[in-house]
């Protein structure tokens, strides 16, 4: 991955749309939402209580798993 900031936390809430998946990370105190698409959440079996990283480059917020 060429993105540098990497940060771990819990995921705390997932809400799905039409297509889009808002994804809340909690980083300790912190609370970040990525938007990504529901089959990615679907093909990373994401859920609620996981750790995961949001991997931020640019303006884009991606969810990682170890």
């Amino acid at each position: 991955i060429s993105a540098r900031n990497i940060l771990e936390g819990k995921i705390v809430d997932i809400t799905k749309g039409a297509t889009t998946a808002h994804v809340k990370l909690d980083l300790g105190g912190t609370t970040i939402t990525a938007s990504i698409t529901n089959e990615a959440v679907d093909e990373l079996a994401l859920k609620v209580g996981m750790t995961a990283s949001a991997i931020i480059k640019a303006s884009d917020v991606m969810i990682g798993l170890e």
